[in-house]
């Protein structure tokens, strides 16, 4: 579990975030919207410890971040598995390579091991034969599974993703969010993601926080967003005529009229 507690952040005279708390549940995926310049980027920053808050604690289980020496803060952080946006991945090195790339940096296994770790991931994320495959052979879906797979080669406890659908076709974006949400229950991480994905937030959003401004404007589970009359995160939200489509369909069926 992650705990954010009134955290506060400003550069020179602007305040960026003001009084941000939320709880990030353990086996759920924690989703963090709101458009661009909400503040998404720099509470996520704040969260694994990249910028200090100028108020506030954020607790790993019970940890302040900022209340540890460097040594525990650099412990704790091998404990965060992230998955960036463009994945990226180095063009030089193979897949297997890439996702072998943090075993070799903070773990005194032996080549064979860390071989056999790698074909562990690969295979949770369906990329079992793509071993010596180089990231310009690839799809953009399959480096993101890469991505994945690279991510929780340490067995981390924490997971954070941005933007894992940046680019990739609406049915790959499912591919990926179902594997997200997969390896969040069955290995009972602490996921965060940040996104502009509305599919990712409807199939995924376990836990939901929507940043307007710098402040939490609203907090609540993918079935509670469709029936909230916050008319800021409505505008947001069901931009869309798809999501507009989904919410009317929802309450229809939430009052009993939809058709079986």
């Amino acid at each position: 579990m992650i705990e954010i507690r009134n955290i506060k952040k400003t550069f020179g005279d602007r305040t960026i975030l003001e009084d941000i708390s939320a709880v990030m549940e353990t086996g759920k995926c924690n989703l963090i919207i709101g458009t661009s310049g909400s503040g998404k980027t720099v509470l996520t920053k704040c969260i694994v410890g990249l910028f200090k808050p100028d108020n506030g604690q954020v607790l790993y289980d019970g940890t302040d971040m900022f209340g540890i020496n460097d040594e525990e803060r650099k412990q704790l952080r091998q404990q965060i598995g992230m998955l960036f946006q463009g994945s990226a991945l180095f063009d030089s090195k193979t897949v297997e390579e890439n996702v072998r790339f943090p075993l070799d940096m903070f773990t005194n296994l032996t080549l064979a091991e860390r071989k056999k770790r790698v074909n562990e991931v690969l295979e949770r994320v369906n990329l079992k034969d793509a071993n010596k495959k180089y990231p310009a052979e690839i799809s953009g879906g399959m480096k993101k599974r890469v991505g994945i797979a690279r991510a929780i080669v340490l067995n981390p406890k924490y997971l954070f993703c941005d933007e894992p659908n940046s680019g990739l076709d609406p049915q790959t974006s499912l591919l990926i969010d179902k594997l997200i949400k997969e390896i969040t229950t069955d290995y009972n991480i602490t996921t965060i993601v940040v996104t502009h994905d509305m599919n990712s937030v409807m199939e995924i959003g376990d836990n939901i926080i929507y940043l307007h401004q710098g402040r939490k404007q609203w907090e609540g589970s993918n079935k509670e967003i469709i029936f909230s009359k916050d008319e800021l995160l409505n505008n947001f939200i069901f931009a869309s005529d798809f999501l507009q489509d989904a919410k009317e369909l929802r309450m229809m069926q939430a009052s009993g009229k939809a058709n079986n």
